[in-house]
């Protein structure tokens, strides 16, 4: 049996959960652990908990939070909060009305916890009637964390008509970004530009993805290619730049991981 924690760069690991269906398109999730200086660690967006990934967790430190990155996003926050009873679970923007049921410890924004804040940075993307998401930065290994705002699947993952569409979506590889149904629903693009601007000045090498390819080199320039419907800087350059010389992102890997062998039926990780 393979390991179910990868580790992704300096104190992060990723571990791979099962394909996911969410309006009949299989997803492919993964959720990311980081070791803060502490030595307790810092789960973001949890997979359903296996024992082999239990014992992985467990061997690397006593876990000190549960966070959800955005409100999609919360599927196993009950059973992880059941095994950690310890562990302070926060909920994203909008997910405390959503999940009544969970015992919420506080609600992120766009300052960092003091749990993490010496580890890592975060911003809440703005702007958006429809999502609003936590993107996080862990400073050791200079990796920026997307749930749903940056999707990147493998050009031959959806099959048929669905195919079709997500090409037309936005978020096949080599082209990653968000839904275009999503990106409309950014009304207050002011708002999501700040945001973004925010997150651009990280010093990003790294991208991990919850939901297809992840990126390991320039990870800032991955960023900006992905939010060009929000970046106003950026969208004449890369117009010019696909007419002049087309950029492949052979090191931004289109591979979802493991995941697309399994599959479940609910949308989560």
């Amino acid at each position: 049996m393979s390991e179910p924690l990868q580790q992704f760069g300096a104190e992060i690991w990723t571990a791979d959960g099962p394909v996911a269906s969410f309006y009949g398109f299989p997803y492919p999730t993964r959720m990311a652990v980081i070791r803060l200086s502490d030595g307790s660690l810092f789960v973001w967006s949890p997979v359903a908990l296996s024992d082999s990934l239990r014992d992985s967790i467990d061997a690397l430190g006593p876990i000190r939070c549960l966070v959800s990155p955005n409100a999609l996003h919360h599927l196993f926050l009950g059973e992880w909060k059941s095994a950690y009873p310890a562990a302070r679970l926060y909920a994203s923007p909008r997910l405390r009305r959503k999940r009544r049921d969970l015992p919420f410890d506080a609600e992120l924004g766009d300052a960092p916890e003091r749990e993490w804040a010496a580890d890592i940075d975060q911003v809440v993307m703005h702007g958006s009637f429809a999502l609003t998401e936590v993107v996080f930065f862990h400073r050791r290994s200079a990796t920026a964390l997307f749930a749903d705002l940056i999707q990147n699947f493998p050009s031959d993952w959806f099959k048929g008509w669905r195919g079709v569409l997500a090409r037309l979506d936005g978020i096949v590889a080599p082209n990653p970004g968000a839904p275009r149904e999503w990106r409309a629903s950014f009304a207050d693009r002011h708002a999501a530009q700040g945001a973004l601007d925010q997150i651009l000045a990280w010093p990003t090498e790294r991208v991990l993805i919850a939901h297809g390819g992840s990126c390991t080199v320039e990870g800032a320039a991955f960023i900006r290619r992905a939010f060009t419907w929000a970046d106003r800087t950026s969208f004449g350059r890369l117009i010019k730049s696909r007419l002049l010389c087309p950029f492949r992102w052979s090191a931004c890997s289109s591979d979802p991981g493991p995941s697309r062998r399994h599959g479940r039926r609910s949308r989560d990780g």
